[in-house]
Formats: structure tokens, sequence, C-alpha cells
């Protein structure tokens, strides 16, 4: 479960932003679910249409040959179970630790986790302005936030 402050109140979420250069959402989202599934946590990935949710469904069950993430979209009978849950909506229903955000999902309250990361393509002009809103939104409201780039070795903490 969530981590919790010594006198018993919730730690603010965290915000991770990750800008993606070297690779793709289908190649970054996969390791940053099995990072969050080793650390004991459940995940909700959040996009913002059914396509993409349709899109992740599959890709998850299949990005590698050796592997899979125990996951289901969220309207799927029993899917509250699954360690990772697929939506649009802003819910949730399996008491996930961490929010996944992709293709510009707002984020609504996250209050009730311990880590929100927002997955952003840096060659995309209209989800570089989105990442940004949303930088300046949970900067104002006093969240914990930094900033992840892709480097030549992997990912480098930028602010």
């Amino acid at each position: 479960m969530s981590v919790a402050a010594q006198d018993g109140a919730r730690a603010p979420c965290e915000v991770w932003f990750y800008h993606l250069e070297r690779t793709s959402l289908d190649q970054a989202l996969p390791e940053l679910l099995e990072k969050t599934l080793a650390r004991g946590w459940r995940a909700v990935v959040r996009a913002t249409g059914r396509d993409r949710i349709e899109h992740l469904d599959g890709w998850l069950w299949a990005y590698r040959d050796d592997s899979f993430l125990p996951h289901a979209p969220a309207d799927e009978p029993g899917a509250a179970r699954q360690p990772i849950l697929i939506t649009a909506n802003d819910d949730n229903p399996n008491a996930a630790d961490a929010l996944f955000l992709v293709d510009g999902a707002e984020p609504g309250d996250v209050s009730a986790y311990t880590r929100c990361v927002v997955l952003f393509d840096g060659g995309d002009e209209a989800a570089l302005s989105t990442a940004r809103r949303q930088w300046s939104v949970f900067r104002k409201t006093g969240l914990p936030v930094s900033y992840w780039k892709q480097q030549g070795r992997g990912w480098e903490k930028q602010a």
C-alpha cells in the first residue's frame, strides 16, 4: 500500500515528468510499469481515449516475448483486482499507488497516489505545451515535482 508519513498523514503525491526523446511511449511505459510492480505498487494508466486503451491493452500482453504485465482495461469485469488498470476515467478502482498519464490525459485529484508520472513526447509541440501547463499547475499546488529527460544511458533528473 501507499507510504504514509510518520504521523499517519499521507505524504504528498510526487509528480515526475518523463520527457520522451529517444524512445516511444510503447518502449518506455512497460519498463516504468515493471519498476512500479517491483516496488509492490499498483498502477493506473490514464489515456485519453478508447483507441489508446485498446492499443496499450494489446501491447502490454506482447511487448516482450519473455514477459507480460498483468493488467486490464478498467471497464472489464473484475478489473479492479488487476495490478495495472488502463482507463480514461479519473477514478482509482484498484487502489493504485502510481498514476501514469499518457497522451496529455488530465490528472484530476492525485491525492490518493504516492506518485504521478506524466509521460510526454518531446517531439510533439502539443504534448510539450500540455506538459508545461501541467507542470505549472502541479507547482502551484505545492506538490513535489521533478523532471526526467532521456539521455544516452537512460533517464537523468533535470529538475
